[in-house]
């Protein structure tokens, strides 16, 4: 399963490098153009909760707990793939730079998706939950 997941991240990144992404129609529920929220609350000390705002064709910008920067999703039926690119370092602190090596770790780790209302669950072996920002 290793192997595959690794081929499939591989066979993404080349067609990203080459300014195309894999969308299949039965990926049409996958929220392309919006923008989502951690659900989780706020670190001590700090408001802020982790984003996603993907694009149309799956280039998404990165707001985490401290850090930020840019990735592409790659969506097949209910198949997901999530690689990171540039993340610029804030100079965050030690707990909340950890936090954002990790969420990103778990995106990336991401194998599923599922959608239920406005909630988009990512399922790998941490499952991630996002709500969708709809106002």
């Amino acid at each position: 399963m290793r192997v595959v997941k690794r081929a499939c991240a591989g066979l993404v990144a080349a067609l990203w490098m080459s300014g195309l992404s894999i969308t299949a129609a039965a990926a049409e529920d996958f929220p392309f153009g919006m923008e989502m929220t951690l659900d989780a609350p706020p670190q001590p000390g700090s408001k802020r909760v982790p984003d996603l705002d993907i694009g149309d064709n799956g280039d998404t910008v990165l707001e985490l707990w401290c850090k930020g920067g840019k990735g592409q999703f790659s969506v097949a039926g209910n198949t997901i793939v999530f690689i990171a690119g540039k993340i610029e370092d804030r100079n965050c602190p030690a707990a909340r730079a950890q936090a954002d090596d990790d969420l990103i770790a778990a995106l990336s780790a991401a194998t599923n998706w599922k959608r239920q209302g406005d909630l988009i669950i990512f399922v790998g072996p941490k499952t991630l939950r996002f709500r969708l920002n709809t106002n």
